[in-house]
């Protein structure tokens, strides 16, 4: 029970499981209780991104590239931005939860990787239940401004949905996308969509890679 993301590395190492509740009300004790017996299968994500240790604060799903990220192929290590005694992933990310079932995702399609500004285009995964309970899942799109007229984030969440799965059920998810969802603030403090390169996925939280692109 805590108000804030904390360094769990111990935690996580060491105990069977871990029940994140924050400050609930006055319920609290009975949603507790349903979750550890079982009476509730839980579905919650996490809205925080939890360190692996103190001197990863602040960090953010969203953040900045730094100019000397870790991912580039074949880069100089002592040239890249990354941490002496820790990895560089958090211990547990933004969008993170787990249940006493299972979801796996199939590969995402797109019905067009060309939007313009009076079009969409439509994403696409289906999400099995392989788990052996019926179960809720918190399907999540991400999606990357590969260049701006400004820095951008290395990935957004642009939208969410909550969808039910019975044991061995199968369900397809779809968003939409449009130019509105790219939308951000330019130099300028115009809020506007700049023609490039975009890049998504839709998975169960915010680390994953980048799985589909359009133009």
């Amino acid at each position: 029970m805590n108000g804030r993301p904390l360094d769990l590395s111990w935690e996580d190492k060491t105990v069977d499981a871990i029940l994140e509740t924050w400050f609930l009300g006055t319920n609290c004790a009975t949603a507790i209780t349903e979750v550890l017996y079982g009476a509730y299968n839980p579905s919650g994500k996490l809205t925080v991104t939890f360190p692996r240790n103190v001197g990863q604060v602040p960090l953010f799903y969203n953040q900045k590239n730094t100019g000397r990220p870790t991912n580039v192929p074949n880069a100089d290590p002592r040239y890249t931005s990354k941490y002496l005694d820790v990895a560089n992933s958090p211990l547990y990310p933004f969008g993170y939860g787990l249940s006493y079932t299972e979801f796996t995702y199939s590969k995402v399609t797109l019905d067009s990787n060309t939007l313009f500004s009076n079009s969409s285009i439509k994403a696409s995964v289906t999400i099995t239940n392989t788990g052996d309970y019926d179960g809720e899942e918190i399907v999540q799109l991400y999606i990357k401004d590969v260049i701006g007229s400004i820095t951008r984030p290395i990935k957004e969440l642009k939208g969410f949905k909550k969808i039910t799965l019975k044991k061995g059920e199968a369900k397809t998810v779809q968003f939409e996308i449009t130019a509105e969802l790219l939308k951000f603030y330019n130099q300028e403090q115009a809020f506007v969509c700049e023609e490039g390169e975009f890049q998504l996925f839709i998975a169960g939280n915010s680390d994953h890679q980048f799985t589909n692109t359009f133009f």
